[in-house]
């Protein structure tokens, strides 16, 4: 006999939390397994060719994006892992509360995955590691990882959501 799913699993609004929650822990294991790939293969600072304009490299990253505040003493590892904790608990508080809205769930699943994905990084290493490397003619954007790509997909897709949510509304 099968049994219903919980009220906590399945919402009034149409839909469940569950698939949000498979699509993030899909993208930390992805994210998780292809640094253990690097951490395994390369040393910091190796770096593989691989297009005119994409590399392969190993870098440790103890800020936040960009570098943000990487030499600042140590103590942001700890406030990262710590907003990355509180991000995590809000973004599964508002899975819950929303689950049948497929693209803002989608954009904050995207963004959970990754958050979670560099917070095991700050716990185990105390750095992210970060490892694609996008460059032109002497220019490099800053390295970084299936996590960081995942964020900034989720954040686009959030931004597109809303401004979707405000031509509806008019």
């Amino acid at each position: 006999m099968a049994r219903a799913p919980s009220a906590s699993a399945v919402s009034a609004k149409g839909g469940s939390v569950w698939p949000w929650l498979a699509w993030a822990v899909l993208l930390l294991v992805a994210d998780q397994f292809t640094k253990t790939l690097i951490l395994g293969y390369y040393r910091l600072g190796d770096a593989t060719y691989v297009t005119s304009f994409f590399n392969i490299v190993r870098a440790h990253n103890t800020g936040a994006a960009f570098s943000f505040l990487a030499d600042a003493g140590g103590w942001q590892r700890w406030a990262f892992t710590g907003i990355g904790v509180a991000a995590a608990l809000f973004i599964v508080w508002q899975l819950r509360a929303h689950p049948g809205q497929k693209l803002f769930c989608f954009a904050l699943s995207s963004i959970l995955g990754g958050a979670i994905g560099n917070v095991v990084d700050r716990m185990m290493h105390g750095y992210v590691v970060d490892f694609l490397d996008v460059h032109a003619r002497g220019w490099h954007f800053p390295a970084f990882n299936l996590a960081d790509a995942a964020i900034t997909v989720g954040a686009i897709c959030l931004i597109a959501d809303e401004l979707l949510r405000v031509k509806r509304s008019r």
